[in-house]
């Protein structure tokens, strides 16, 4: 083997290591973002299930009110299975310290992408990184306020006492089912509510514009009732309440998407009377 050919192959290792090194240093960064999202995510875990009666019972306080207010005395939930309660409170704690930890975790995905983004994305991204869990927590609110004291009413409405029909019917609710049927309700609002985050940063990466939005709005509001009737339950209330605000969420995704677009315009105009300026300079 001549000393080119050496020299060559040495060439070869050196780089085959120097690429190395840097997805080396990129796994330990990652495993260490990770593992401050885990064990945020396992202390709010501990927190969530230390007060996860709370919870549920803040969960059910919709459909307690509505008994009350019903001259319902002593309403009740049930569970059937052996360990049906415990899970369900284990499902209480996981959802909830999702929710509480999400902020962390995406906080720390944005620092492990942070460094290969350029500084205007950087600016562009983080508001985006803000508005997902506000949007998220204002979209369980509307449900929780709005939606579940009607929906649960008009539910209840079905109860008939031995007076009435000869054979009483009564709700016995049970807890698993309950808090299954909550979570559904509060994520699909909650992920609804995401829609302008997701229009809005497929406008800015040029994928769709405002005027292609516009055009799409008939699909939108078919695609929008939709989702709501697949989503929650076979109820016209909790359909109308999702499907209207996902129609109000998708005209305000145009009017954020063509801000965007002028923003875009006037910078690009600013760039090129700086570029024209140049090229006047250059040839004087």
């Amino acid at each position: 083997m001549d000393i080119e050919t050496k020299s060559r192959n040495k060439d070869k290792d050196l780089d085959i290591e120097d690429s190395r090194a840097p997805l080396i240093s990129h796994l330990i960064e990652l495993r260490d973002r990770l593992k401050w999202a885990v064990v945020f995510f396992f202390m709010a875990f501990c927190l969530c299930y230390y007060f996860a009666t709370d919870i549920y019972n803040f969960l059910v306080s919709p459909l307690y009110d509505i008994y009350i207010e019903k001259g319902i005395e002593n309403p009740r939930m049930i569970y059937t299975a052996l360990t049906e309660a415990f899970f369900t409170f284990l499902k209480v704690s996981f959802y909830g310290a999702l929710f509480i930890s999400f902020p962390v975790i995406a906080l720390q995905i944005y620092k492990f992408a942070a460094p290969g983004l350029y500084k205007n994305e950087k600016k562009a991204f983080l508001p985006f990184l803000i508005a997902t869990p506000i949007l998220f927590g204002a979209g369980a609110a509307l449900v929780y306020y709005f939606i579940f004291p009607l929906a649960w009413r008009f539910f209840l409405g079905f109860q008939t006492n031995a007076i009435e029909s000869g054979m009483a019917i009564e709700l016995e609710a049970k807890v698993n089912e309950y808090l299954s049927l909550v979570l559904k309700l509060m994520f699909a609002f909650g992920l609804a509510f995401q829609i302008p985050v997701a229009l809005t940063l497929l406008s800015r990466a040029g994928l769709v514009n405002s005027d292609d939005l516009k055009k799409r709005r008939k699909y939108a509001i078919v695609i929008a009732f939709l989702v709501a009737a697949i989503l929650t339950p076979p109820d016209l209330i909790s359909q109308i309440g999702l499907g209207i605000p996902i129609i109000i969420l998708f005209e305000i995704s145009i009017l954020l998407a063509k801000v965007f677009e002028k923003r875009k315009d006037k910078l690009k105009k600013k760039n090129n009377i700086k570029k024209n300026i140049g090229e006047t300079d250059y040839n004087e």
